[in-house]
Order: C-alpha cells, then sequence, then structure tokens
C-alpha cells in the first residue's frame, strides 16, 4: 500500500502538528490513513471519555442522528432538561446553560460574574484569575488566562482581571484587601495546559469560605478536568465543597461539542433573556451525546475506573522514571497525569507517535496522559512501556 502523506496545505497554520492523519479507533486505539495502529493516551485532549466507536453510544448516535440533529433554542429541546436534571444531580447545583465548547463556557462564566456585578452596582467588576490558567483564546478568556506567550500579538487584553498565585491564601487576600469591585475568584482544580498543576483542598475550602465572606462567585473551570477524569465526577469534589459557577465541556459528549455552565443559587438567574445565547449550544445531537456518556459512563463504572487505573499508572511511572535524575515531578489525579522534566521536551510528542502511543507535552517540559477513561491497567502498562525508554533515552542526550 502506498503511504498517504499527512498534509493540509488549504487548512490555516494554526497547529504545530504531528505528521500522522486518523482514521478510525476502536475503544483506546487508533488508526491513522496507512493502517499504522496507536495507543491512545491523549484521547483527544480529555474529550473522548468513552474512547472510540463505543458499542452503547454509537447506536444511540446513529438514532439521534436519524431523528433532529439540530434545532432552534427558540424551542424546547426535551434532552436539554434531561442532561441539565443529570448534571444538577452530579454537582448539587441548580441550572444549566448550554453551548458547545470549553471556551464558550468560559466566556459566559466571565459575563456572569460581571453581571452579578452590575447588578450590584459595581460599574467595573474584577474577576481574580491565577497564574499558569488556561481558560481559553477568545479575548476575553485569553485575558483571564495565564500565559504571556499565547497572549502575545493579542492585545490590549481585557481589563478587569487580578492574578495571583496557586496555592497562596495570603496572597489572594493582599491581592483583594480593601478592593470592594472583586466579584468572583475563577479557577481550574487541575490545571491542564499550564502543566496539570493541582490545587490543594485545603486552600480551595479557604477560598470557598473567603467567597462566602465577601459575597463573591466561586468559580470553578472543570472544563480538563472534570467529568469524571479524576476519579469524582468533578475533581473540586475531593475538596468536599460547590462552587457556584462551573464551566465544563470536553468529557461531556465523548467527542460530539458539548460545553455547559452549571450554576448554584447565587448564580443561576442571573441570565434573563436576551443576555446571553448561542446558535448551536444544546442540540438534539449534543444533548443526547451528553445523556449518554454520563448514562454509559455510571453504568460501566467508568469513575472508579479512572480513579484506580489512574493510581496504577503513576505508580508503574514513578518505579520505573521517578528517581531519575531530569524527572521532576511526576503528579496528577485519575486520568489526569503530568511528569515535568528538567527541560523542553515537546521532541517527545513525535518520538511517542512513531512508537505507537499518543501523548501530548504541555507547558513546554510537562508529558501530559489524558487518556479515554475505559484504560485498563494494561492499557496504563503498555504505555508505561512505551513511554519510559523514550524519556530515558531524552534525559541521557
Amino acid at each position: 500500500m502506498a503511504l498517504i502523506e499527512a498534509a493540509s496545505p488549504h487548512v490555516m497554520n494554526t497547529y504545530g502538528r504531528v505528521p500522522i492523519a486518523l482514521s478510525h479507533g476502536q475503544g483506546a486505539r487508533v488508526w491513522d490513513v496507512n493502517g499504522k495502529a496507536y495507543l491512545d493516551a491523549l484521547a483527544g485532549i480529555a474529550v473522548n471519555t468513552l474512547g472510540h466507536n463505543h458499542p452503547k453510544l454509537v447506536p444511540a448516535l446513529q438514532d439521534q442522528i436519524a431523528k433532529l440533529i439540530h434545532s432552534s433554542n427558540y424551542y424546547h429541546v426535551p434532552d436539554q432538561e434531561r442532561l441539565a436534571t443529570r448534571l444538577t444531580q452530579l454537582s448539587g447545583l441548580t441550572n444549566v446553560f448550554f453551548c458547545s465548547t470549553g471556551l464558550e463556557a468560559n466566556e459566559a462564566a466571565i459575563k456572569l460574574a460581571r453581571k452579578f456585578g452590575h447588578d450590584k452596582g459595581i460599574e467595573r467588576p474584577q474577576i481574580v484569575v491565577y497564574e499558569k490558567a488556561f481558560h481559553g483564546r477568545s479575548i476575553a478568556t485569553l485575558s483571564a488566562t495565564g500565559n504571556e506567550k499565547v497572549q502575545k500579538g493579542f492585545g490590549p487584553l481585557v481589563e478587569g482581571f487580578i492574578r495571583v498565585p496557586l496555592n497562596d491564601m495570603a496572597a489572594l487576600r493582599a491581592a483583594t484587601e480593601g478592593n470592594k469591585d472583586v466579584v468572583a475568584v475563577f479557577f481550574e482544580t487541575i490545571q491542564g495546559e499550564g502543566g496539570i498543576n493541582p490545587m490543594r483542598a485545603e486552600y480551595l475550602r479557604e477560598v470557598r469560605k473567603l467567597c462566602d465572606e465577601r459575597d463573591w462567585l466561586l468559580m470553578i473551570d472543570e472544563v480538563q478536568c472534570g467529568m469524571g477524569r479524576t476519579g469524582k465526577w468533578f475533581a473540586h469534589q475531593w475538596a468536599d465543597i460547590r462552587p457556584d459557577v462551573m464551566p465544563i465541556a470536553k468529557g461531556l459528549g465523548s467527542g460530539v461539542p458539548v460545553g455547559a455552565v452549571v450554576a448554584g443559587p447565587r448564580a443561576a438567574n442571573i441570565f434573563q433573556p436576551g443576555n446571553h445565547g448561542t446558535t448551536f449550544g444544546g442540540n438534539p445531537l449534543a444533548m443526547r451525546a451528553g445523556v449518554e456518556t454520563i448514562r454509559i459512563m455510571e453504568e460501566d463504572g467508568l469513575l472508579e475506573n479512572a480513579a484506580s487505573v489512574g493510581a496504577h499508572l503513576r505508580a508503574a511511572l514513578a518505579r520505573e522514571l521517578g528517581s531519575l535524575e531530569g524527572v521532576k515531578d511526576i503528579r496528577g489525579q485519575g486520568l489526569m497525569i503530568g511528569m515535568e522534566l528538567a527541560r523542553p521536551c515537546g521532541v517527545l510528542v513525535n518520538r511517542a507517535a512513531e512508537a505507537g502511543l499518543l501523548i501530548s507535552v504541555t507547558a513546554d517540559s510537562v508529558v501530559r496522559l489524558l487518556p479515554p477513561l475505559i484504560f485498563t491497567r494494561a492499557d496504563a502498562d503498555e504505555t508505561v512501556g512505551i513511554l519510559a525508554p523514550l524519556v530515558k533515552a531524552f534525559l541521557a542526550e
């Protein structure tokens, strides 16, 4: 068979792509157009919750496509209510706005916080955000993001953000002391693009308390770390707290674009008709994907699987690589794992692909693993079996 070159000359050059083109998948494996197989330890960047070609998901989506793919939010979409009910039950919150992406969910959260402030008479509301955060690439979410590299060339950025370091309560208090314009604190429970940086449980509880004391919204971005990835539905649940606003996306539709903002009583009624909207958000196909994803996750015990296989994978990485000079840290929770090396290691993405493993490198020097939640211990062992020699060879260079 002649090799098919992976090239996209008419597509805008916005991604540093690996030179492969994928054709199809089954379970935790994908194949490229030339027939080469790969173990998928990235899941479309935490999106393919159920892996590929899941036997329970595919027939449900085929059924929905034959009925109705899209209508409009002029009309009620029954599966919106069905999915919203499940999300409120799982989160302990009360109402949901549906959109299509994590960026849109985070943008909506920023708008919610600003309107919350305006409704209280605050003319220029301010939101606390974090160093190394990533919330999206629109102008507002880019402004909330804590990465100068992705912001460069897109100024002027939007005002109204106060930036603080992670897990530092004294810094948060100092940055907001006497400021009557603060309306919200906004962060990822575990930073994804920033390098798999977790917020400590005690810190999360202290921020929740501070928000209650000062009448601020606690807004937790669970776009990458939510939907069962850490072994609970949402990563902040390990700290036994509830946010007021929770953007989610990525894994919610197992590959079908679905985003949502889940809100509690303090934020659920801030938006009124005409304040916010979207064309594609909450369409029948996306809602069916969300409903079925949650159903299958529950039926197949995927939260428990994420916790146990993730712990197994992290332990195996620590055993093989943890004591090596040049491996700074192996961290994360469930099937959201980062291995920080002492120097930039972007070359490992292509080397791993050549060896039949899909991974990513984020924050320049953090190898990031986000496999589908159907990953098995055997898959985890295979991942380490491929990755460990590559990391050892890289560190020896």
